[in-house]
């Protein structure tokens, strides 16, 4: 039922500790655990229907929108009626217009392809979501409403979400808990509501600053 909130300017380590998080990247050294288990005896494919990334260039692999969603129950072997509700109710809760469904990755837009992409990972009922800049190319509306959704699942289904994210007005509505990250290395780790968002936000700008100034 946690919401981290991964923090820090480009190049900080937010999506790769995200692909370490679900194995689609492994460590150099050291280890990550699943309730006192070490990720890597886990079988990769076995990990990630438990824990879902929902990367920020979505693909929906040459199929419609109602094919992409469906997709991973598919792969689970549940039954089509089963598949329906899921579908119908995700469709539902994330305003998902009935005739995008039809609709392949080539007709929509990067902020639709994003909403896709985060309900076929929704549909599967994850224990854990990881979010790489998941509202980055939705209009103000839409992304707020998708982290209003998100919030709920947390505290209704218990399901642990960790989002990396850039904007911090989203973060600070979004969060339980802060991870500020700095070339690779965790800096704090605090609750949200022990945050002082304006210096953190004055922090990050000096750190994009110091950034951009090195790669000049």
């Amino acid at each position: 039922g946690s919401r981290l909130a991964l923090i820090g300017p480009s190049g900080s380590g937010k999506t790769s500790l995200l692909r370490l998080l679900n194995r689609l990247s492994e460590p150099t050294s050291g280890s990550i655990y699943l309730e006192n288990q070490d990720i890597r005896k886990i079988p990769a494919l076995e990990l990630r229907q438990q824990v879902i990334l929902v990367l920020q260039e979505a693909k929906l692999l040459g199929m419609t929108v109602q094919e992409a969603i469906a997709y991973p129950l598919v792969l689970r072997r549940l039954q089509p009626e089963q598949i329906q509700e899921r579908l119908a109710y995700w469709i539902e809760r994330l305003h998902i217009p009935q005739d995008w469904l039809l609709r392949t990755e080539v007709q929509l837009s990067a902020g639709q392809r994003q909403l896709v992409a985060i309900a076929r990972a929704l549909v599967t009922q994850p224990r854990i979501l990881l979010l790489d800049e998941p509202t980055s190319a939705l209009d103000a509306g839409r992304a707020s409403h998708v982290l209003n959704v998100l919030i709920e699942l947390a505290q209704s289904q218990q399901t642990t979400l960790v989002m990396a994210n850039h904007q911090l007005e989203q973060a600070q509505q979004f969060c339980s808990r802060v991870l500020q990250l700095q070339q690779g290395q965790l800096v704090q780790d605090v609750p949200a509501a022990q945050v002082d968002w304006n210096q953190l936000r004055q922090t990050l700008i000096e750190l994009e600053q110091l950034a951009a100034q090195e790669w000049l």
